[in-house]
């Protein structure tokens, strides 16, 4: 029998698991890894940081359902590494995460660079194990892509200590096990119907992560078929058309006060894998859970089920597997609220003036109107996201990549992932100055892998979301949120690309349609500083 290093066996593992692309900041510690993907139709998309590496690899487990896979070296590299799993973590993403670790015959001596990363990710993700028999790395790694897919899915860790890696070891002859598709009886839906369809004020709510195109109509067809007006969660807004009659927008930061009186006064909510958290319900004020509404919840994860609010009935499953089953058992109602509904979303997207020459709402506006429907648009955190989700309207699904973890320098890392999978569509990164510069080093990944994705950087000169806060609470007493910012456009040019300085709206249009053409482009958006929220300013 051949023998193999183990290198060899995880990257041949790999391929077996239809991984097309990878993403690594590159270590001595898992040498024998890189040498096993070389002889590979396997793309490695190599890094600045592995903060910005992870959240590539977490987009992509975004945009594809299957699990991302990011490689990092040991101590610094694992730790910067976090940051992206954290947010695969919340935001319910398959990812896989290999670290190399110290040689396993020095473990707990202290040496060079060594971390505990069992201890260490226990909390951040699904699972975290450490291999330590070359003959069963295979094992391992199939089970970490099962459990980062099952369920609700999420991150998964598996630390390669360096001497089993590089170790012999005979070729696996373990195949993959098949995992078994969700599947819901027809008993378990029927109570479900008779209380959405007795319900005077139902609402459907769409959320967590691993939907499709598929999902989304047979979603918009049930909430025309009922009356019901249907709405999303926090940075879900790609899960349903922004333009259907029966939408009713997002029940995200900052959301709709009418969107969230509606969902307080909603006798039966119906809940498409989405979870009533701290942000649906704005830090839980507006359902009481002694005084729930009649809750019907749909969610892959039997733990998700009645976490806080009491379910009224409940299945585990997939809207994939539930949704056709609701359809074919509900009779057609009539309006129900959703007409009333979409004209206060409709209201709510009336742009409201705020200060300077150049003004966020505007350019917003601007790029519903004009760009395509299958742009992508990928943001961090900060308050000019606040804008996007007012005024924008996703038109497509697969088209929003934003982390529900409230993470900044996402935008970046996650329009590399998005135009390297989709090359032939617009990609905009949308971020606001302090978020651009948590990884804008990985536009130097941009432009090394042919990625020529359009960088929107909204400038007000400081953490917009922190200043917010500190006016209303410590209102003239400025402390800690100032900036320094570089010339953007020129930056753009050091990167190989374009850069252009808008200050004042109407020159924004002439720049977008030239970054249309190709190449990287950075756009600066030259803020009034107070401009620091969509509804008022402080």
């Amino acid at each position: 029998m051949t023998q193999v290093h183990g290198g060899k066996i995880l990257a041949d593992r790999l391929a077996l698991h239809g991984v097309e692309r990878v993403f690594s900041v590159p270590g001595e510690s898992f040498l024998a890894a890189l040498d096993g993907l070389h002889d590979l139709d396997i793309a490695n998309v190599v890094c600045r940081q592995e903060g910005g590496a992870a959240m590539m690899a977490e987009a992509h487990g975004k945009m594809t359902g299957q699990p991302g896979v990011v490689f990092v070296t040991r101590g610094p590299g694992a730790t910067n590494a976090s940051a992206g799993l954290h947010i695969a973590m919340h935001d319910a993403t398959p990812l896989v995460c290999f670290v190399g670790q110290i040689p396993l015959k020095h473990r707990d001596r202290g040496v060079f660079q060594e971390v505990d990363y069992r201890a260490f990710f226990g909390p951040l993700v699904k699972w975290s194990a450490e291999v330590e028999r070359t003959d069963r790395l295979a094992e391992y790694v199939d089970r970490g892509f099962a459990i980062a897919q099952s369920g609700r899915p999420g991150p998964v860790v598996l630390a390669l200590p360096e001497d089993i890696l590089s170790a012999l070891t005979d070729e696996p002859q373990l195949r993959p096990g098949a995992r078994a598709p969700a599947s819901v009886h027809p008993d378990d839906i029927a109570p479900m119907v008779e209380a959405f369809q007795q319900a005077k004020r139902p609402m459907i709510l769409c959320g967590g992560s691993q939907w499709s195109d598929t999902e989304r109509q047979a979603a918009q067809e049930l909430a025309e078929r009922t009356g019901a007006p249907i709405a999303v969660t926090f940075r879900r807004q790609d899960f349903i058309d922004n333009d259907h009659p029966n939408y009713a927008g997002d029940l995200g930061v900052g959301a709709n006060p009418a969107l969230g009186k509606r969902l307080a006064d909603a006798d039966c909510l119906l809940l498409l894998r989405a979870e009533l958290n701290d942000i649906t319900t704005a830090d839980f004020t507006l359902i009481d859970p002694a005084n729930a509404p009649t809750i019907l919840q749909v969610s892959p994860d039997a733990e998700a089920v009645s976490k806080t609010y009491p379910a009224t009935f409940a299945v585990t499953g997939t809207p994939a597997a539930v949704l056709p089953q609701l359809l074919a058992m509900t009779s057609s109602s009539d309006d129900r609220g959703a007409a009333e509904a979409r004209a206060e979303y409709e209201a709510w997207q009336t742009p409201q003036a705020t200060p300077g020459a150049v003004q966020m709402e505007q350019i917003i506006c601007w790029l519903r109107d004009n760009a395509s429907a299958d742009t992508i648009i990928t943001n961090g955190a900060g308050n000019y996201a606040a804008f996007l989700h007012r005024y924008y309207r996703f038109r497509q699904y697969g088209t929003q990549l934003a982390p529900t973890s409230g993470s900044m320098g996402y935008g970046l890392p996650a329009a590399v992932s998005a135009k390297l999978q989709h090359p032939d569509q617009p990609v905009i990164c949308l971020a606001g100055d302090g978020c651009l510069q948590m990884t804008i080093q990985e536009l130097s990944t941009a432009r090394q892998h042919g990625a020529d994705i359009i960088v929107i950087v909204a400038n007000n000169g400081r953490y917009g979301t922190i200043r917010m806060h500190q006016e209303k609470n410590y209102p003239g007493r400025v402390s800690g949120t100032d900036l320094f910012n570089p010339d953007y456009a020129a930056l753009a040019v050091a990167y190989g690309g374009t850069g252009h300085s808008i200050t004042e709206n109407g020159q924004f249009a002439a720049a977008y349609q030239k970054a249309l053409k190709g190449g990287l482009h950075i756009i600066e958006l030259k803020l009034d500083p107070k401009m620091l929220a969509t509804t008022k300013n402080l």
